[in-house]
C-alpha cells in the first residue's frame, strides 16, 4: 500500500515536471524564439535552400529593424519569407548601375560581391527607383523595404510593396542545421 502510494506520487511529479517542460518550451516558441526552415533560394549565396535558422522574436519588441538585418516576416496568412531590409522608414531607395543609393548615398553590399563575380551578364539588380515600385519617394512610416539576396529570383518588396513592421516576426542570422555549415550570417 505504502509502495503504491509513493509510485503514485512520483508519477505525479513526473507529470508536473513535463507539463512544466512543456508550458516552458509553448512560451519560448511563442514569444521568444522559433526555429524556420529557408524555403527557396531567393536569399542565396547567403543562405541556401532548406538551411534551418533561429528567428529571434523579441528583438524588435524592444529595438526597432536596422538596415541590412535578414528577417522574417507573415508576406500572406499561410506564407512567411526571410529577406533582408534595405529601406527603413523614411529612406528614398533607388538602384542604378548595380549599386544601391539610400537618401542619395551609395551603399556597399558586400553580401553581393559572390554573385556579383559570377556574373556573365550584369546586373544583379535592375535598376529601379522607390517611386516605381511603390509610388512614393519614401518608406511610409511603420513599413520597411525588403530584398532577397539573390535579386534575380526573389519575391520581395520589388513585387509585394514594402512590409508593415507589424508584419515582421523577428530577426534571424544563426544557422543550426545542416550541422557542418552551422554559421551567423550577415
Amino acid at each position: 500500500m505504502r509502495r503504491e502510494k509513493k509510485n503514485k506520487s512520483e508519477f505525479l511529479e513526473w507529470v508536473k515536471a513535463l507539463a512544466v517542460a512543456f508550458l516552458i518550451a509553448v512560451l519560448v516558441r511563442t514569444f521568444l524564439f522559433t526555429p524556420i526552415i529557408v524555403d527557396g533560394e531567393s536569399m542565396m549565396p547567403t543562405l541556401e535552400d532548406q538551411d534551418r535558422m533561429i528567428v529571434n522574436k523579441i528583438g524588435y519588441k524592444v529595438d526597432s529593424p536596422e538596415r541590412f538585418d535578414i528577417v522574417v516576416f507573415h508576406a500572406t496568412e499561410e506564407k512567411d519569407y526571410i529577406k533582408r531590409i534595405i529601406g527603413l522608414p523614411g529612406d528614398h531607395i533607388e538602384y542604378k548601375n548595380d549599386v544601391l543609393y539610400i537618401n542619395g548615398m551609395e551603399y556597399d553590399e558586400p553580401y553581393l560581391d559572390q554573385f556579383k563575380r559570377q556574373l556573365i551578364d550584369p546586373p544583379l539588380t535592375e535598376p529601379f527607383t522607390l517611386e516605381d515600385i511603390i509610388g512614393q519617394s519614401t518608406i511610409p512610416e511603420g513599413h520597411v523595404f525588403v530584398m532577397g539576396d539573390n535579386r534575380r529570383y526573389s519575391k520581395d518588396s520589388r513585387h509585394i510593396g514594402t512590409v508593415p513592421i507589424g508584419d515582421v516576426m523577428g530577426k534571424t542570422n544563426l544557422v543550426y542545421w545542416p550541422f557542418e555549415v552551422m554559421r551567423v550570417v550577415d
